[in-house]
């Protein structure tokens, strides 16, 4: 199965989401590219279309391993697992942090500018991205989206690992994904365009 790009993925994905369109969910993207697969799934379930913005904290010298993650108003998660193997000093993790809070700061005022996110407290939540090759930012993002007590929290790819999706699935009530390769190279190869898309695209898109 080969996506022709993110928008259409995001329909394919939807028809495994049918039985949430009752529930009348809130579609988080992750920015950037879950953003219009999100815009995708909405088109055929329905729901309320808003961004989780998260930023991973990755050990300096493994930038993909995550020994914590951020998100709005404050939100911090530790990593405890990790922070207890590697040795790094606080000082060292608030550098790191620090730049990671001006990023995210960056992007909530390029897509949210003064808006609020929707409240997710009470609701069931479907966490979207374009992909999973490790799981890792989207472990974070359920961990963000967790603090603010939704009653239910789904996270939907197109295509994933099979370490990906065992890694996801203790974090969430629920992961959807029709497209799971024996060797995923990358999450690009399930797609035609895999473009790098810009901040306006996904500012047309929450707009």
């Amino acid at each position: 199965m080969i996506y022709t790009d993110r928008t259409s993925a995001g329909r394919a994905l939807a028809t495994h989401l049918t039985d949430l369109r009752a529930t009348h969910p809130v579609l988080l993207g992750l920015p950037r590219g879950g953003v219009p697969v999100a815009a995708g799934v909405r088109e055929i379930i329905g729901g309320d279309l808003d961004i989780l913005l998260v930023r991973k904290l990755g050990v300096p010298w493994q930038p993909e391993l995550a020994m914590g993650a951020i998100g709005e108003d404050g939100v911090r998660v530790l990593n405890s697992d990790v922070l207890s193997h590697i040795g790094i000093t606080p000082q060292e993790f608030a550098e790191i942090e620090d730049v990671e809070r001006v990023e995210l700061d960056r992007r909530r005022m390029v897509w949210r500018g003064d808006a609020k996110p929707i409240p997710l407290d009470g609701r069931t939540v479907v966490i979207v991205d374009d992909g999973m090759a490790t799981g890792a930012t989207v472990v974070v993002a359920c961990r963000v989206a967790r603090l603010h007590q939704p009653i239910r929290i789904v996270v939907a790819v197109p295509v994933s690992s099979a370490e990906a999706l065992r890694r996801v699935a203790a974090e969430a009530d629920q992961v959807v994904c029709p497209l799971i390769p024996r060797t995923l190279g990358g999450v690009g190869t399930a797609y035609e365009d895999f473009h790098q898309l810009a901040d306006d695209e996904v500012t047309t898109l929450l707009a």
